[in-house]
């Protein structure tokens, strides 16, 4: 049996999306273990890579109909919102730091010595 060129397109689909969803490890696990702020990390393209994931799944659930469609890009979206909060939670964390390295360790008012009045 020959496969038409509309399963091999099928066929394709399926097989890089398969690589993709397994490409997307590596980069978490680097984003995870990077301690300078994830720069590499391009936030806005993270973020449009959600859109778009997210949207190609509403439309392969809603418009085609295609679970398995919608649930491959509703799984590439969750991967690249990982890949995005891992990122921003790295350079939150970073910026803390260097503020508490600039200013010293931030202390509540109720955390401060009582201060004695001067007669």
């Amino acid at each position: 049996m020959a496969l038409s060129g509309t399963d091999l397109i099928a066929f394709s689909f399926g097989a890089f999306n398969m690589l993709r969803l397994a490409s997307y490890i590596p980069q978490i696990v680097v984003v995870a273990r990077e301690r300078h702020g994830a720069t590499a990390i391009s936030i806005s393209c993270w973020l449009i890579w959600v859109g778009a994931n997210g949207t190609t799944a509403l439309y392969a659930w809603v418009t085609v109909g295609d679970m398995a469609m919608a649930l491959i890009s509703a799984f590439n979206a969750v991967c690249c919102m990982v890949v995005l909060l891992l990122a921003l939670y790295k350079r939150a964390a970073v910026r803390l730091n260097r503020t508490a390295e600039l200013h010293g360790p931030v202390r509540s008012v109720a955390m401060r010595p009582l201060e004695k009045s001067i007669p």
